[in-house]
């Protein structure tokens, strides 16, 4: 069954009349509900608030990373373990093709589900997480093979065996690494970029987000917690930290915004995997147009421009 936010409640309620229109063979009456939804669509997803676009990005029924992965992959094959302590299960890597063009893809994993939740760490990875998602990336590179960054965690795991297992130098090592690395990187937030959990997997030639996704340094939680030691603030820090695509673009922090459907992703989740597919697609196909030289030079550029101001 479908999960409703507070404001899809008129949403719901027409979509249950639709139901019941449909069930009495009411094709007239059906018709003009579908005509309603539309309308009803429209107004609420064109106004919606930062509050309300942060829930959207964490909606249940959002699209995960692996969703995307068997949506856009075909002879896929997963790769494991960062050769060192375990396998982490919160990145998932896969090498394999979407469409024509052979990559490997990393992302993170927030699973669904009370088991594969813990499973997946919550989407939380350790430090041999990273140490994986950077052994799959160096393999595409000694392949010259394009990579796929998809972005979707609250942050790393903040856990003392993390700390003990070196986090920070996990998360600096990949920044170093992949800020250098000789071969195509795309990264997509696709729901909920949270500080260097994020940050570790989307270094690139490219970095976009979905409509409806967020990326911080900090949750909104967090930010409340600190300056206002008030969880009601949630919503106050929400609006503060402009986390989504559209006040990223405009500071030029992201490079684009991947149009899923006006409905989110969580509504139509085939719609969603096409556009990231057909952006991946498109941006490797101008970026293979560039010598490595240009490609690296423009990475660096883009990386050193990051927060600067007049």
């Amino acid at each position: 069954m479908a999960t409703y936010l507070d404001f899809e409640e008129n949403i719901k309620k027409i979509e249950d009349e639709i139901i019941v229109a449909k069930t009495k063979a009411d094709e007239y009456a059906a018709t003009i509900l579908e005509k309603k939804l539309a309308l009803e669509v429209e107004k609420t997803y064109s106004n919606l608030s930062d509050f309300q676009k942060l829930k959207l990005a964490r909606h249940p029924d959002r699209p995960y990373a692996l969703d995307y992965i068997r949506g856009l992959m075909t002879d896929s094959y997963e790769i494991h373990g960062d050769r060192h302590l375990t396998d982490d299960q919160a990145i998932v890597c896969y090498l394999g093709y979407i469409g024509d063009q052979k990559c490997v893809v990393i992302g993170e994993q927030k699973g669904r589900g009370v088991k594969n939740k813990i499973k997946r760490n919550f989407g939380m990875p350790n430090p041999e997480g990273y140490r994986k998602a950077l052994r799959a990336a160096k393999m595409a590179e000694k392949f010259n093979l394009p990579i796929l960054f998809l972005v979707d965690t609250p942050g790393a795991y903040p856990g003392i065996g993390a700390e003990e297992r070196s986090q920070s130098e996990a998360i600096a090592r990949n920044l170093f690494e992949l800020s250098d690395m000789n071969t195509i990187i795309i990264s997509v937030v696709i729901g909920e970029g949270g500080s260097g959990g994020a940050l570790a997997i989307s270094i690139g030639d490219r970095l976009a987000m979905m409509r409806y996704s967020v990326y911080s340094v900090i949750s909104p939680e967090g930010c409340a917690s600190i300056l206002w030691k008030d969880q009601a603030m949630v919503e106050t820090a929400t609006n503060a930290l402009k986390i989504t695509s559209a006040d990223l673009k405009n500071y030029n922090l992201v490079d684009d915004i991947i149009n899923e459907p006006l409905i989110g992703a969580h509504r139509s989740r085939d719609e969603a995997i096409s556009a990231l597919g057909d952006y991946f697609l498109d941006s490797v196909k101008e970026l293979k147009e560039l010598s490595h030289e240009v490609r690296t030079e423009k990475r660096y550029q883009r990386l050193m421009s990051l927060g600067s101001f007049q």
